[in-house]
Formats: C-alpha cells, structure tokens, sequence
C-alpha cells in the first residue's frame, strides 16, 4: 500500500440518453488522490457528480471509462478486493424493518464474507451506541438510530476506506457529536480512510485534512482545507468606534457599511491594500477606535465563490 488510499484517473461516467433528453455526462474527466489516513472532504453542489463518484467507488454503478484503485487494489483487474476495501454509509435509510441491530450486522458481515470468527458485531453495536437495542427491530428504532446502525453495518469488514456520504443529515446535535466522536477514533486509533461528503461546510471545515469541490462532474478544487480557505483575497475589517458617528470615508477598492450593533465593516482586498491603510483612514477622519478586529473567509465562502453559476459556466 502506497502514499493514497484511493487513485482516480481520468474518470467519466456518462448516462445514456432517454426519450427526448440527451447523454448526461455525470463525470468528466476526474482526477483524484486521496491520501491514507486522512480526513477528506468530498463537496459540490447537488447534481454535480458527487453520488456518481461514491456509487463507482462502491461498486454500484459501472463507470464509462479511467481507472479507479482503492488500497492499491485496480478495481477492473482486483474487484473483489477494491470492493472488500471500502466501506460506505449511504445517505437514504435503506434498513431491513424486520432485522434487529444485531442481525443486521451479521447478515451485512456475511454478504462480506467475513468468517464468524472474526466478526465484531458487539464491539460495533457498543461504538455506535446501540449495544441495549441490539435486540430491537430496526422498524422500532428512532432515526438517529437508523443512522448509527447504517455506520455499523459500514464497518462489519473493518474497511480500510470509509465513505460517508451526508452522515448528519437531519439528525441532532447529540447524535451529530456522537458519529464525529466516533469517525476521529476510527481515523486516529485505525488509521481509516475517511471520506466525507456534507453539505455542512462548517462541519467540513473543522473534520477534514483535505478537500476537493467537485461541479459539473469536474473537480475545480483540491488542496489542503487551509490553502483552500486562503485562496480567497477578502478580508473584512470589524471596527467598533467610542461613540457614535458617521461612516468615514475610504480609499477606493474598500466597501463599507454599518451594522445594526453601530460598527463599521470594511472589505477589501489583501493583495491590493493593507490593513494598516483603512485603520489610517479611519484615525484620520477622527474616529476614536473602542474595538477592532478581522474577519477571514471560511469555507463556505469560498465554495460559493467556486462553485458559483459564473464560474460553472466559465
């Protein structure tokens, strides 16, 4: 096993037409390396090929063309191994109604074919916190549960590489904490693969080492989550005066505004004017200065700014 975990290249999935709508290009092209042991965030809006990449790296939808290795393993030369590598939580709540916890978790081992020996069903249901539901049937089960049990069910072959496409999708903040507490230990103490889709970008934000934006089946973006929020050249200056006053004014290239708190806010580009330049100016309009501090750009700023209809269609 080498530096990646996974290896894509030049990857395309095209859908064949139906009816009066034409051949839908899902994927065009990708090219991607996700490195063992990380966190790796996997964003885009939605239709823009996310789904299409999972189903492939499942194994679940046939690709057009490129070549796909999961820990080393070719998936046209090694399927069974590229598929025994990966493990992923899907998004829907697809759980047998009937299956307990526990059944569930040895049926799914089973279609793995993982000897009874070696099976880990209670030290999972325990991870996942449904050790005292183990016996329940899954229909009894609130969602969240479900959802803990879908992450069980992805790691009955103990996957070096684990996908988790929207994790915490509509579950609370307990639960949200829960899986999170859950995936670090899996990353840190296993040395899991983790690939993660959210729609959550706050959530990609403080989980991922790295991350790659995907849009109109290309990827547009991929660096380290630091260098991508670094790309963006805004910065916001936050100053709260002594006492009331009028919004001064400032050198051109410098949007300014007042916020119902009373403070001034100043954008501007770093590249193209200094920091020291709008607190100048605001000293020299005679504005004392009670407070000041900065603002940087997060990753959903510079999601929109990638994935934005203009850039789409550049």
């Amino acid at each position: 096993m080498g530096e990646n975990a996974i290896e894509i290249e030049g990857l395309t999935k095209t859908y064949a037409a139906s009816g009066s709508q034409p051949p839908k290009h899902a994927l065009k092209g990708v090219d991607l390396e996700i490195p063992a042991g990380s966190i790796f965030g996997l964003l885009g809006p939605n239709g823009a090929g996310k789904s299409t990449l999972i189903n492939i790296l499942a194994g679940l939808v046939v690709k057009t063309s490129g070549k796909v290795r999961i820990w080393g393993f070719d998936q046209d030369v090694n399927p069974r191994q590229s598929r025994a590598s990966i493990g992923v939580m899907p998004q829907e709540l697809n759980i047998d109604p009937f299956f307990t916890p526990r059944a569930a978790l040895e049926v799914q081992a089973g279609l793995y074919g993982v000897p009874k020996s070696r099976r880990v069903t209670d030290r999972i249901l325990k991870a996942i916190g449904l050790e005292d539901k183990a016996e329940a049937y899954a229909r009894n089960l609130s969602g969240g549960m479900r959802r803990r049990l879908l992450l069980g069910k992805a790691l009955v072959h103990r996957p070096h590489v684990l996908v988790l496409d929207e994790p915490t999708a509509g579950v609370d903040i307990e639960l949200r904490q829960m899986l999170w507490a859950n995936i670090r230990r899996l990353n840190q103490e296993q040395g899991t693969t983790i690939i993660l889709t959210t729609h959550y970008l706050e959530e990609a934000e403080e989980m991922c080492d790295e991350i790659a934006i995907i849009n109109h089946g290309e990827v547009i973006a991929r660096d380290s989550t630091s260098a991508l929020i670094g790309r963006m050249d805004a910065k916001t200056l936050v100053i709260h005066p002594e006492e009331e006053v009028a919004l001064p004014q400032m050198p051109a290239g410098v949007e300014s505004c007042q916020r119902a708190d009373g403070a001034f806010c100043f954008t501007y580009r770093r590249s193209e004017i200094a920091t020291g330049a709008v607190v100048e100016a605001v000293r020299k309009a005679g504005i004392v200065i009670r407070d000041i501090r900065t603002e940087e750009p997060d990753l959903q700023d510079v999601f929109v700014e990638l994935t934005s209809e203009k850039k789409g269609a550049a």
